[in-house]
């Protein structure tokens, strides 16, 4: 039978009672520092891992908080998951990936306490989840929708204010029929974005042809083979493609290069994020630069300050930035 080293081995190894081990382990100031130091070697030498199921029953916290999404492939994903996972260990808590596109797998992590708190990346739990969550005390930050109440928080991007901007760069160059490439129906980024866009047209008195509004799913091959469709299929063409994001951005040129095009001097195309990855694209793409790593650690921060009563849920909205680039331009004569 294998034998589990326990906290009364560590005391047996140092020499001092279970008592003094305990306080020395979790930081209790009155082990004198010498002391303090022979138990920690001695939990070391006998590589001692606390039992982290009985301290979760004593404190009645896990010192974890989850994540849930339905996938992390993409650049955003990357850079965003990185974040929460170093700022969580930063302020002393691991980080539990929910990677399903069943709900109730999530709720059941959730609601079952494997976790103190979850940080939210899809719009699946609806408003009969929201208020179970609510009913058992559970602290959330939400990445994917704009939310405030006691126990909930959320922060997100500005989306419409860009997605407005994104338009009506476009049309200070001189472009008035411009085109779509949406995300997902539901996710916060992708709806706020294409109503920014329509607005921005509304405003100019600009109809939009319900043709013009293309479904990319934020990622680069589906974007890709929607434009091209769209290429084949229709003969009044846009002069310029607003990207619900940089991949979709992507795609978009990506098809119009097949197609034997050239942007800018065809078509200006633009996205939405600044990931890493446009650094290597040619040409290099007009963007909104979002701030993703600042968007991950301020979701942290607000819940682990949910999850220690020390504030009370609050909707963060983060401030994206124009970069003008090579991918924009004045439309052909």
């Amino acid at each position: 039978m294998v034998h589990r080293i326990t906290i009364r081995d560590v005391a047996k190894e140092a020499n001092v009672s279970i008592a003094t081990v305990s306080k020395a382990l979790n930081g209790v100031d009155v082990v004198r520092p010498a002391t303090k130091e022979r138990v920690l070697l001695a939990a070391k030498r006998l590589h001692y891992v606390p039992n982290l199921m009985g301290k979760q029953l004593k404190t009645n916290q896990t010192k974890m908080i989850g994540f849930y999404t339905t996938s992390i492939k993409g650049p955003y994903f990357s850079v965003l998951v990185e974040a929460i996972a170093g700022e969580a260990e930063k302020q002393g808590y691991a980080l539990n990936v929910f990677l399903s596109t069943d709900k109730r797998v999530v709720l059941n992590s959730i609601l079952g306490g494997a976790v103190d708190g979850i940080i939210g990346f899809e719009d699946f739990l609806d408003a009969r989840d929201l208020q179970a969550m609510k009913r058992e005390s559970i602290k959330a930050v939400f990445i994917d929708r704009n939310i405030e109440s006691e126990l909930f928080g959320s922060v997100v991007f500005d989306s419409f204010i860009k997605g407005k901007a994104a338009t009506d760069y476009l049309l200070s160059l001189g472009h008035d029929k411009i085109a779509f490439i949406s995300g997902i129906t539901g996710v916060y980024d992708s709806d706020e974005r294409l109503r920014g866009y329509r607005q921005s047209l509304e405003e100019a008195r600009i109809p939009i042809p319900s043709n013009y509004i293309l479904r990319g799913y934020f990622e680069e091959n589906r974007s890709k083979e929607a434009v091209k469709l769209f290429l084949n299929r229709e003969k009044d063409l846009p002069t310029a493609f607003v990207a619900g994001n940089d991949l979709s951005a992507i795609g978009t040129v990506k098809a119009l290069q097949s197609f034997g095009y050239h942007v800018p001097a065809d078509f200006s195309v633009m996205g939405f994020d600044g990931i890493d990855l446009l650094d290597y694209f040619t040409p290099r793409l007009t963007t909104i630069r979002n701030p993703i790593d600042l968007q991950g650690r301020t979701a942290v921060k607000h819940l682990i300050a949910l999850i220690e009563g020390k504030q009370q849920g609050t909707a963060f909205v983060l401030e994206g930035k124009l970069s003008i680039s090579h991918s924009t331009g004045k439309p052909k004569n």
